[in-house]
């Protein structure tokens, strides 16, 4: 299977399935020297496990996270690095009455079409439980660009026809409640409509925001690999996102060049900055030093507890209902796997472009005088 290989200089491929004996990733390309244990790493996962809310589904696992190769005595190597999750909670069994069925939503027909089989234990290679290896390498890569002083920090924006106020925003808030959303009004208003979801056994999608600050312009190619084209392929390859704009997005089809345009200024220490920032803080595939904002849109989560039409293996349709434990609202566990993704094409690029000037080459491989 190919696929699972994600980044050029900061490559990274992930492995595992939902319900086999582990999960995990191996990281190539991290630079050697750089804090790490595993505590760093535990902090991300902690964010997207389950079972942390009435609101997440209640399969109990820890998520621990083992560093098994590239760290020596706290820091990084520059060898490849192995990260391992063991699954602990698996309920294979909550699966068996439908493993013949494709589930409306889920991957089970187009796996089955490409491959000729599937892994019906909750969806295995497509399950959501896969993007444990993207945070566990993410949480690296963030580290990284935290040394560099760039942040990545990404939050609920809406669930539902519920979105926040900006007029209310707290960062501290969004780490406050079990939605991640910086509006302690808006997320009490989208639990009370998550309640009513779970009681008419459906579900709820939503809208995740991420902030990139202190990344200077520079950052990205003008061609293919432009930086928001590489965050697009990067957020759109997580399994519930369904669309992904960047700075105003769609609403820039609405708006006159004389409004989207951002007008460059100088500032207090004679630096060039900009006036706005409808470009989300990328001009021509390259970061132009403005925060860099972005957004995803999360679908609802598709296993529900409701009667669905389906067909099954032997092309006879069926009604069928799915059991077992499931999110009711994917989107709060997708704001780290989106900071995640985030900082990997971030890292990926900066990296990349170190070679685009020769004086920067001679400033790492220079002869000393």
């Amino acid at each position: 299977m190919s696929g699972s290989v994600f980044g050029n200089c900061f490559r990274i491929m992930t492995w595992g399935e939902s319900h086999g004996k582990g999960l995990g990733v191996v990281v190539d390309g991290c630079p050697a020297g750089l804090p790490l244990c595993e505590e760093d790493i535990q902090t991300y996962l902690d964010r997207r496990k389950p079972g942390q809310s009435k609101f997440t589904t209640q399969r109990q696992e820890g998520d621990q996270v083992e560093i098994l190769s590239g760290v020596f005595e706290g820091r990084t190597t520059g060898c490849p690095i192995a990260l391992e999750v063991r699954n602990r909670d698996q309920r294979s069994r909550d699966y068996g009455k439908i493993k013949d069925l494709y589930r409306p939503g889920h991957a089970d027909f187009t796996f089955d079409a490409k491959y000729g089989f599937r892994d019906y234990r909750g969806g295995g290679r497509s399950s959501g439980r896969e993007t444990i290896g993207r945070v566990a390498a993410g949480a690296i890569a963030a580290k990284v660009l935290k040394e560099l002083g760039i942040q990545v920090r990404a939050y609920t924006c809406s669930i539902g026809e519920i979105s926040i106020c900006r007029e209310r925003f707290c960062w501290e808030e969004a780490g406050r409640n079990p939605l991640y959303m910086p509006d302690e009004r808006a997320a009490e208003e989208a639990e009370q409509l998550l309640k009513q979801a779970m009681e008419d056994k459906d579900s709820v999608g939503g809208v995740v925001e991420c902030i990139i600050s202190g990344l200077p312009a520079g950052v990205g190619e003008p061609v293919f690999d432009k930086l928001d084209a590489a965050l697009g392929r990067a957020i759109l390859s997580v399994g519930a996102v369904k669309g992904f704009e960047i700075g105003d997005g769609f609403e820039s089809a609405r708006s006159r060049g004389s409004r989207n345009n951002d007008a460059f200024c100088l500032n207090k220490s004679g630096r060039i900055q900009k006036k706005t920032n409808h470009s989300g803080g990328v001009l021509g595939g390259i970061s132009d030093g403005a925060p860099l904002i972005f957004r995803a849109a999360i679908k609802p989560t598709p296993s529900i507890a409701s009667e669905q039409r389906s067909v099954g293996r032997d092309r006879q349709e069926v009604t069928m209902e799915i059991h077992g434990r499931h999110d009711p609202v994917i989107v709060p566990r997708a704001v780290v796997v989106v900071e995640a993704m985030a900082a990997l094409t971030v890292l990926d690029l900066m990296l990349a472009g170190m070679g685009a000037r020769m004086e920067w080459l001679h400033r790492i491989y220079g002869m000393e005088e």
